[in-house]
């Protein structure tokens, strides 16, 4: 059987640790359990926050990370609305570059990737802590090789509306902190159940936000709409190259609000996609409202969406020059 994405990993993994108000050097060891006290901070009060990155092999063998900057910034800003120890982005920097060069002898060939894992946990030994933040942290950078993520063949996604409740506590949306995929499990797991659904697009008072692992996009009449930035979603890397890319290819970028009745209205003639570093962009073949199906135009991935996906991942395969300046050769 075929190895789940992101299940197996590379042999080499980089660890840094902050105390007493300054980080060290970052170690990189072979792959192994981390050593970590029971009563550390992250492990009951949640101050963890993780990124998401891949890194490609070019056909002439090279190796690039993409748009590795906007991953370290990322971070960096959950680190402080987490109140983490903040990793300076040379250190960080240089933690991701030094495990994709230990390991680029494992990272598979096109389609495949190797997926970059950076994780920063509190981890001051302290069950008495829950009013005051982690003064301790642990950095780790690990990696999976990955395949194509849709290893099967891409098909339109299944999505549920939910109209009640958002995805994040209020101001953590833009946070990739584990925490906000716990909390989307339940409902997505309750939609995969009751409708066969793959994901749930969150919409508090019929507000469209974006799903549980991913950013929202409504494609129609030459522009890509979604949801403006703000802290009830997640600042998408992907989201944000696929807006930036939409101009070159004659596409307008809307970033407005979008109401669920709106979306509903305007999706029978339109094309939808999810955005994100695992699956880049997806379609969104079937909104499901109050248990009843919405096909999104006629239900299949639209022209605009591949064209989209094809040329971002053109830029990532190294297939099409990186006018962007987005790639990072190791």
């Amino acid at each position: 059987m075929a190895s789940s994405f992101g299940s197996v990993f590379c042999g080499t993994q980089a660890v840094a640790r902050y105390r007493e108000g300054a980080w060290s050097p970052a170690v990189l060891e072979p792959l192994a359990p981390l050593a970590l006290h029971p009563g550390a901070h992250g492990l009951h009060y949640g101050s963890s926050c993780f990124e998401g990155l891949k890194a490609y092999r070019h056909a002439d063998g090279s190796v690039h990370v993409f748009r590795l900057d906007r991953h370290v910034a990322r971070m960096q800003a959950s680190a402080d609305v987490l109140c983490l120890p903040k990793p300076g982005t040379e250190q960080l920097t240089e933690m991701v570059l030094s495990v994709v060069d230990a390991v680029r002898d494992e990272i598979p060939a096109l389609p495949g990737a190797l997926y970059i894992r950076p994780l920063l946990l509190g981890t001051l030994e302290s069950v008495g802590a829950a009013g005051s933040p982690s003064t301790d942290a642990m950095l780790v950078v690990m990696t999976c090789p990955v395949g194509d993520y849709f290893a099967g063949g891409i098909r339109p996604l299944r999505i549920a509306l939910e109209e009640r409740r958002g995805r994040a506590a209020p101001g953590f949306g833009c946070v990739k902190t584990g925490s906000n995929y716990a909390a989307a499990l339940r409902p997505v797991l309750h939609a995969k159940k009751a409708w066969k659904a793959d994901q749930v697009l969150f919409c508090p008072d019929g507000d469209v936000q974006e799903t549980g692992a991913a950013n929202f996009l409504l494609i129609q009449e030459g522009a890509v709409h979604t949801k403006p930035l703000d802290d009830t979603i997640l600042h998408g890397i992907t989201r944000a190259s696929v807006l930036e890319l939409a101009p070159s290819l004659g596409l307008r970028v809307d970033e407005s609000p979008l109401t669920v009745d709106e979306l509903m209205s305007r999706s029978t003639d339109a094309e939808a996609a999810l955005s994100g570093t695992a699956a880049v962009l997806t379609p969104v073949g079937t909104l499901i409202r109050g248990g009843y199906d919405h096909a999104v135009g006629n239900g299949q991935m639209g022209p605009v969406t591949k064209k989209l996906r094809e040329s971002l991942m053109a830029i990532q395969s190294g297939e099409a020059p990186d006018t962007f300046g987005w790639l990072r050769r190791v």
